[in-house]
């Protein structure tokens, strides 16, 4: 378990990263998510292809998928329900794909499409085991090597495919990525049975590197119960990105990436302090928004359409 020296404070952990109502279950968007070319759409989605030979749930999971209820029931016929709890049901019944928000599962681990996802692709891996899942983040993954090793190594699994499904959504729309886009164009048009993804790489040139902008941390203070690590996209874009928090909750150090690990004992990581109160940097240029969120967002779509263009 974690250690006393390396837990929050209790006015460090009045500062979650997401909203009450994230917690509950019962945040609405801002707005519906912009849709990408339909074209795009042809191609399968990146985790449906990509995931074919893993043990997953029952119902097709997909990244846009919002299914509502399952949660929600589980929490009225539950007295006493701490809402901070709501990663259990993924864990415990990862087969009935609750919510439709499985992306695929073992033994050892789940990997979920986040409730409230504050980029394009944004995924939660989650440990299964006890042991592992009721320790803080900071502690475990500073301290248990093997644990580190095994999610390192799923989380490059998963960055992987996460930039495909990123190139999926907005590669149509890139010029670097023009070359591979018209050769995938070709080679999938060329055949009734066309190559899977693992061979189709070795055919195509690299276009562009997508994977460098999939991110993979955990914050300081997680605002729910159970270890989750996320990976996600970098550009910001999404209708539950509504607040100061959010924002500087997955870009600041109050994310620690996993390749900052392990911390030193008594790192300052441990204890972020009054970090809401911190000024927001765009992610792209550095441009300092201060505390002007609304100014931020306006920025922030300006990148994200110069982004998609690179």
């Amino acid at each position: 378990m974690a250690s006393t020296s390396n837990t929050s404070s209790p006015e460090e952990q009045t500062h979650d990263a997401i909203t009450a109502e994230e917690i509950t279950g019962e945040e609405p968007p801002n707005s519906p998510q912009t849709s990408t070319d339909p074209s795009s759409q042809k191609r399968p989605n990146a985790f449906t292809e990509l995931m074919s030979s893993s043990k997953k749930p029952k119902p097709t999971a997909a990244f846009t998928s919002q299914s509502p209820g399952a949660l929600q029931k589980a929490k009225d016929a539950s007295k006493g329900w701490d809402p901070r709890n709501g990663l259990a049901l993924y864990i415990e019944k990862p087969e009935t794909n609750p919510e439709g928000r499985v992306v695929e599962y073992d033994d050892d681990y789940v990997v979920i499409n986040d409730k409230y996802p504050k980029a394009s692709v944004h995924l939660l891996l989650i440990p299964r085991k006890p042991e592992y899942y009721t320790q803080h983040p900071l502690q475990l993954l500073s301290t248990a090597t093997a644990f580190r090793a095994e999610v390192c190594n799923r989380v490059a699994r998963l960055k992987v495919l996460a930039a495909s499904e990123l190139r999926r959504q907005y590669g149509h729309l890139s010029v670097s990525d023009t070359p591979y886009q018209e050769a995938l164009e070709v080679l999938m048009s060329s055949t009734d049975d066309p190559p899977p993804p693992k061979e189709r790489a070795a055919l195509l040139p690299p276009g562009r590197d997508w994977l460098s902008d999939i991110v993979a941390g955990v914050h300081t203070h997680p605002s729910m119960n159970h270890l989750h690590i996320h990976v996600f996209s970098r550009e910001m874009q999404s209708p539950w990105m509504k607040h100061k928090k959010h924002y500087l909750s997955f870009n600041t150090t109050f994310l620690v990436r996993l390749e900052e690990f392990p911390l030193d004992e008594g790192s300052e990581r441990f204890h972020p302090g009054k970090w809401p109160n911190w000024d927001m940097k765009c992610w792209r240029c550095g441009k300092n928004f201060k505390n002007k969120f609304a100014a931020l967002k306006v920025h922030l779509e300006e990148e994200f359409e110069q982004w998609k263009k690179e």
